[in-house]
């Protein structure tokens, strides 16, 4: 029997708007404003990235816009690499979820030189530790998702230490389309996804993903759960505003969910 689909979420990244506001500094553009126009206007969550340079979201965004959440009772997703030890300005991403408490939390393998999450976690190694920090952030009552690349292997590593779901890192499938040859990775992600799910594991995505490509991957990739969507939309917002952005995207889900 076909599984009914799933209503995919969108949760709005809104690094880029604290990556405006450093720029200059002071408070503006407001990174809990920005969000609480989202979730007005439809989206399901909100998604930050905090990373030990503070260059973009800070730890104090982190619990503002948790308590903005609670207030509209959806979703916070922090993602982050759970390696990353404290520093000045960032307790550690186990630390902050203490605090936060996301509803779910997506462990990243990036590292401090890195411009943006480019590649997923490498399950063929030592996962060990990787297992026990999973452990402790489902303890905080976390839903905890793995980024992984389309194609990896040794997904059935990651449901075994207890994993609740993947995000399909979909920069190469954003690349694949902007070049008009969607196809291959598009056949990788929908691989990987059905491997997941037939391993217990639900799957989200994210990365690159905009108006122009959203809309042929959730018809490629089946039941997915939640898409995190950040840089296109807060670009795209530049033009078109940020409630209409947000409206657009929920239209282009609905549309493939009736």
């Amino acid at each position: 029997m076909t599984p009914d689909p799933v209503r995919t979420a969108l949760s709005v990244n809104v690094n880029k708007v604290a990556v405006l506001r450093n720029s200059r500094g002071g408070g503006e553009p407001d990174v809990v404003r920005a969000a609480r126009t989202c979730l007005r206007a439809g989206a399901h969550g909100i998604t930050v990235h905090p990373r030990p340079d503070r260059r973009h979201i800070t730890a104090e965004d982190v619990l503002a816009l948790a308590g903005l959440t609670a207030q509209f009772q959806v979703e916070l997703n922090i993602e982050g690499n759970p390696f990353a030890p404290p520093r000045q300005g960032y307790p550690g991403l186990l630390a902050l979820c203490e605090r936060a408490r996301p509803a779910q939390v997506t462990l990243v393998p990036d590292s401090d030189g890195q411009l943006t999450s480019d590649h997923g976690f490498d399950f063929t190694g030592d996962t060990i530790q990787l297992g026990r920090l999973v452990a402790h952030f489902k303890a905080l009552g976390c839903r905890v998702s793995l980024f992984v690349d389309a194609g990896c292997v040794g997904l059935e590593r990651a449901a075994a230490m207890g994993a609740d779901r993947i995000e399909l890192y979909t920069g190469p499938y954003a690349q694949g389309w902007a070049a008009g040859a969607p196809d291959p990775a598009l056949a990788a992600c929908r691989a990987t996804a059905q491997e997941a799910q037939l391993l217990g594991l639900q799957v989200n995505a994210g990365h690159d993903l905009s108006q122009d490509n959203l809309g042929m991957f959730l018809a490629g990739v089946p039941q997915v759960q939640e898409v995190s969507i950040g840089h296109a939309l807060i670009s795209e917002a530049l033009y078109e505003g940020l409630e209409t952005t947000v409206r657009r995207y929920l239209a282009i889900i609905q549309a493939l969910s009736a």
